[in-house]
């Protein structure tokens, strides 16, 4: 079972690409939704706003991943497919790469800017520090005090992430497991009979 995605960790900014005068400058983005993506090509065009064009692609998603090319005024399919076509080559997810094109008055054909658009985002991407991280699955355990002992054993011997806890009443914990050992990790909690266990979304 696949548990395991990559992706960046913070804004980076690729070397400039020229071609016959047209300078494509690659930016890259870590983000979890499209009003993020939308933000980041506000501010790029804000930066950049004497370039002529912010061709874009992103993916999204750790198991089920979603994908958008935007092309931005430059003939269909030579933007933002090169684009996103290095963001498959380098395997990275929950990443948004905008490639901004200065005009440098000539134009360079479609192949030209299949090229360039390409060879932008792909700057970009060599710069960035890609990690790879693994998908988890978070239950939340409901229990009564007492039985506090025989929980943290089991989650210190399985070395498990707790995300939050909550010691009320009763005590509330969400914990944090890589989706491969998730189903032997619930079976072990069920099998204390103390507590209720729940699988968030």
């Amino acid at each position: 079972m696949k548990d395991t995605y990559k992706t960046i960790t913070h804004n980076f900014e690729g070397e400039i690409f020229k071609d016959r005068g047209s300078k494509f400058i690659g930016h890259v983005f870590p983000v979890i939704d499209e009003d993020e993506v939308k933000l980041h090509i506000q501010e790029l065009k804000v930066k950049h706003h004497k370039a002529r064009h912010w061709c874009y692609a992103w993916r999204i998603g750790k198991e089920q991943i979603r994908f958008r090319a935007n092309d931005d005024g430059e003939p269909s399919n030579s933007g933002g497919q090169p684009i996103l076509g290095q963001l498959v080559s380098f395997d990275v997810t929950n990443v948004l790469v905008v490639v901004v094109r200065y005009f440098g008055g000539t134009k360079l054909g479609v192949g030209g800017l299949i090229n360039a658009y390409r060879e932008g985002a792909k700057l970009a991407l060599e710069v960035s520090d890609i990690v790879k991280r693994t998908i988890d699955i978070h239950f939340k355990l409901t229990f009564e005090y007492e039985h506090l002992d025989k929980v943290m054993r089991i989650i210190k011997e399985r070395q498990l992430v707790i995300i939050s806890r909550k010691m009320e009443m009763n005590c509330e914990y969400v914990i944090s497991v890589r989706k491969k050992e998730a189903e032997e990790i619930k079976l072990v909690f069920e099998n204390l009979r103390c507590l209720e266990i729940k699988t968030l979304d």
